[in-house]
């Protein structure tokens, strides 16, 4: 498990800052933990952008607002159609 590993912001080939996710586990997954009253688009959103610049596949979303931990899979698709994996991604 690794705990705030920089990436490297670019846009229009120009630096424009760093990202750094709270968890990313065994190299694979990125772990988001929040507390929110529900997660929404613009979570989903971010999730996809934390994706799309660190290169990996799967994130999520882990809610501990409650006594029961609500958590939610977000994938990158356009990543994995891109990479000739067409594996149903639900």
């Amino acid at each position: 498990m690794e705990q705030q590993r920089e990436f490297p912001v670019h846009y229009s080939e120009q630096f424009i800052g760093k990202l750094i996710p709270d968890l990313i586990v065994d190299g694979k997954v990125i772990a988001d933990p929040k507390v929110v009253t529900a997660f929404n688009d613009s979570h989903i959103a971010q999730m996809l952008g934390y994706l799309n610049i660190t290169g990996l596949e799967v994130a999520l979303l882990l809610n501990f607002k409650d006594c029961k931990l609500a958590w939610k899979r977000v994938a990158n698709e356009y990543r994995r159609r891109a990479d000739g994996d067409d594996r149903d991604l639900k």
